[in-house]
């Protein structure tokens, strides 16, 4: 079964490393942030419009796991995945891989509410929607 996917990719700043050259870990989060919005643009549903829409998308639970170090220059591969939980809920799954040896360095998910200008919950668009439902996946 197919969902939504796409790769981001992205060197690591010397601004997102310690004293020691590794990622500190909330980096992570924003890596991740950045791929789901590539996710979305490739899907042709950007953030700029959901918001002209009425709809927002904000975090209501986030989880990372974190395997290796990335570290300063290292190129990553930022692997994200889309499933629809329910009318109102979205999960987007993350993998960061380092391109120079294929190592599977952190991987997480952050699930979505849909809500609407008010703070309430909405129903994601049609347009949204959909987007999963080509895929071939919804928990409807």
């Amino acid at each position: 079964m197919t969902v939504p996917h796409s790769t981001s990719q992205l060197r690591v700043r010397y601004a997102e490393t310690d004293q020691m050259g590794v990622v500190y870990y909330a980096n992570y989060l924003i890596w991740f942030e950045v791929a789901r919005t590539d996710l979305l643009r490739a899907a042709g549903w950007n953030y700029r419009e959901m918001e002209e829409a009425g709809f927002s998308l904000p975090v209501i639970q986030a989880h990372c796991e974190y395997r290796q170090s990335a570290r300063y220059d290292d190129v990553l591969d930022i692997h994200t995945t889309g499933t629809l939980m329910s009318p109102v809920r979205v999960r987007f799954a993350y993998q960061v891989i380092r391109a120079a040896d294929g190592a599977r360095l952190a991987e997480g998910y952050t699930e979505h509410a849909t809500l609407d200008t008010t703070g309430r919950p909405r129903r994601l668009p049609a347009r949204a929607r959909q987007m999963f439902e080509r895929a071939g996946r919804t928990d409807e």
